[in-house]
């Protein structure tokens, strides 16, 4: 008011601000678009199974708020080293809750959203106050949350931490893969651990798929440079107390543990991705590092794929170990971790009791009962009725074992899963026996589900390794772009696959000391100029960083759908809404849309949409949908040619993501014509002669089955 008096009649030219229009958001339309999206083509994240999600909204019991009682009181005042302290003096048995990360991981293929963590978070700050960490993200929820939820992970984080400031967060690191499947510089390492340290992360569970120190040093002093507390990790493999498995005994692991020691972890976790430690083995194991490390703090995290984790966990506790992993009973057994309440009533009344109510754990596990069947889809029972001791034979960790079962349903190959399980079990011989944990179980995977999809056994693989075209993650890994294993690469199988690609490398060392650093301004500046809508914050970048592509589909999802799909009811996110159906969903503080859709329409042969009818809060709206399934009917490609050398077809079923030739271009054996990509595994499509590309019967975006021809290549 003073301004517009005394401003005298340049008023206008000196208030700029006020013409600073801000854009509408329209989040209420972009819902509807992608709930259009839904109800024409389908759910936009592909589901494992038929059965439907629960139309169902559980809440916790009602508490007034999150607590302000917790570990992370210690972790906060006085340090990683002291909180380590107090970890090793502490009487009872503490425990790490995974029911937020690996639980669902391991049963519902990581497809829990943010929306059902959040309304479990006030009462899981104060049923578990007494917790030692609340393992909540990294592992492969970080990838997830992009590809397939239409999330941000950062956010997550976030959220999760405003919600329960008390608990200290715990998350898995892959060393120098940080949270991706391969190696990446060594400031991106760097950065990721202070960003994460920065946005609440607490506790950094850091290990190595192949237990190789050089990367996992990488991620510890990353970690302790950001301020977290450092857990390395053992990851555990094979049988210590059969003596006639040699190659990773108990020797082994106290010469791994002695190093990581000397590398100044503060808590040494043992890792056992696959539920394989045996009580036996799990006394010998601590009663080893208790007599030569009395006063380091040990974490034992273990899968109940065999159903023995529970004794296992109770004899790691008897023999000295300070805190276990451990799920709410509803969420856990199985590939999972083994039940919370099993534990807590298990050690009642004695001096390892852990200070959790068992009727608090009850409270939870009805939540999370209820949570588990609106994820029906991704359902682990559906192929794993009961644990299973055939776990000791394949070694298949717990972590990938429904997220494998999935692909091989989006590969067609559900119907082999006993043979991908064999197969896993001869895709480790052939790579060496390797530890296996991500991303080095996903070599195991994708080698064990190219066997099967293209009928090779042990044999026909080495025989014919140099005309194959194998998976990528199996290339890199011959090529040590993960590391090197213990033992060594396995040859001449290494030298045959390497030779079947041209341009590979043999790294030898550390793969991330070869790489050139990232340049994150740069990065920044050409993010903000590709999404003008978004501002784009150092997490975005590097979330980039660690997976450019997926990163990619993120923001294109954003753009169409807004930032507001993670809102939705779960049960509307995968399966939409049917005609008749509404429900209500707050899309910004103070404003709730009511959705109801009324109809679909026909299919406008001219452009192959459909217009879909909502009411929005009672008013009209309609959104027109491209129906992609009508415009793929009665489409069929061309086969390849078994008998024919140069007729390349499909190794898998898949979609195009990238082509390196044209027609008339000239190739060698071996060289790349495509790449593929289904359900993160992506192969490399070579010319299996040398010659000139005929015809090219693909471009990025096709989607094939296997034995669909991608290319003629006829002889020069």
């Amino acid at each position: 008011y003073q301004r517009r008096v005394h401003g005298g009649t340049n008023f206008i030219d000196t208030n700029r601000e006020l013409f600073a229009m801000t854009t509408s958001k329209n989040r209420a339309g972009k819902l509807a678009n992608y709930l259009g999206e839904v109800a024409v083509n389908g759910p936009q994240t592909p589901l494992a199974t038929n059965l439907e999600s629960a139309k169902i909204d559980p809440n916790m019991p009602a508490v007034s708020g999150p607590s302000t009682l917790g570990w992370k009181t210690i972790l906060d005042q006085k340090g990683p080293e002291a909180f380590a302290n107090a970890v090793r003096q502490h009487k009872g048995l503490l425990i790490t809750d995974t029911t937020f990360r690996d639980a669902h991981q391991s049963l519902l293929a990581t497809r829990v959203r943010t929306r059902d963590l959040l309304k479990a978070s006030w009462f899981t700050s104060q049923a578990l106050q007494n917790c030692y960490s609340l393992e909540c993200w990294g592992g492969a929820t970080f990838d997830v949350a992009l590809r397939f939820l239409h999330e941000c992970p950062w956010e997550r984080l976030r959220l999760l931490r405003q919600n329960i400031p008390n608990i200290p967060f715990q998350m898995l690191l892959r060393g120098a893969n940080a949270v991706g499947y391969t190696s990446y510089p060594d400031n991106a390492v760097y950065k990721f651990c202070e960003l994460a340290k920065r946005e609440g992360m607490d506790i950094f569970r850091v290990f190595d798929s192949l237990n190789y120190v050089p990367n996992l040093q990488l991620g510890m002093d990353a970690a302790r440079q950001a301020g977290g507390v450092v857990e390395a990790a053992i990851c555990y493999s094979g049988d210590i107390s059969d003596p006639s498995r040699t190659k990773y005994n108990l020797d082994y692991y106290m010469k791994l543990v002695d190093e990581l020691v000397k590398n100044g972890t503060h808590i040494l976790a043992i890792k056992d991705m696959a539920g394989l430690l045996k009580s036996r083995a799990a006394r010998m194991l601590l009663e080893a590092i208790r007599k030569h490390f009395p006063d380091l703090p040990v974490h034992v995290h273990i899968h109940d794929t065999a159903g023995a984790g529970v004794a296992a966990m109770l004899a790691a506790a008897e023999a000295g170990a300070d805190a276990v992993d451990v799920a709410i009973d509803s969420l856990s057994g199985t590939t999972s971790q083994p039940a919370m309440g099993a534990i807590v009533a298990a050690l009642q009344g004695s001096e390892l009791e852990t200070g959790i109510k068992l009727s608090e754990v009850a409270h939870m596990a009805d939540y999370w009962e209820q949570v588990r069947s609106m994820y029906a889809p991704f359902e682990a029972t559906v192929t794993l009725k009961s644990g299973g001791a055939d776990v000791y034979e394949h070694e298949i960790p717990g972590g990938q074992y429904t997220n494998l079962h999935f692909q091989a349903f989006s590969l067609g190959l559900s119907h082999q899963w006993p043979q991908i399980k064999k197969a896993y079990s001869a895709a480790n011989r052939l790579l060496g026996d390797i530890i296996k944990v991500t991303p080095s179980s996903k070599v195991v995977g994708d080698l064990a589900q190219f066997m099967v999809q293209n009928g090779l056994d042990e044999e026909a693989i080495l025989k014919r390794a140099d005309e194959l075209s194998f998976p990528g993650s199996v290339v890199e890994f011959f090529e040590g772009l993960i590391g090197q294993p213990y033992g060594g690469f396995p040859e001449p199988l290494r030298t045959k696959v390497l030779a079947s690609r041209k341009n590979s490398v043999r790294l030898e060392g550390r793969p991330g000391e070869s790489l050139p650093p990232v340049d994150f301004e740069s990065i920044q500046k050409n993010l903000k100029s590709k999404y003008p809508f978004r501002n784009i914050t150092d997490t975005d970048v590097m979330s980039y960083v660690m997976y450019p592509k997926v990163f990619a589909e993120y923001m294109d999802s954003v753009s169409k759908y807004g930032d507001g799909v993670s809102r939705l009811p779960t049960w509307a996110f995968f399966n939409g809404l049917k005609v008749g159906e509404s429900f209500s969903v707050q899309i910004e503080s103070g404003k709730i849309v009511h959705y109801r859709l009324n109809a679909i329409g026909d299919l406008n042969k001219h452009d192959g949409t459909r217009e879909v009818f909502f009411e929005l809060n009672g008013q009209p709206r309609s959104v027109f949908m491209k129906d992609n399934k009508e415009t793929t009917l009665g489409s069929s490609r061309e086969q390849a040619n078994p008998n024919d050398p140069g007729s390349v077809g499909a190794p898998m079923p898949g979609s195009i993501v990238d082509t390196s030739v044209t027609v008339g271009s000239v190739v060698k054996k071996g060289d790349a014509l495509a790449v593929m990509s289904a359900m993160k595994m992506e192969t490399v499509v070579t010319s299996p002669i040398d010659g000139v590309v005929k015809n090219l019967c693909i471009k990025v975006g096709d989607s094939l089955s296997a034995g669909d021809l991608v290319a003629l290549v006829v002889p020069q």
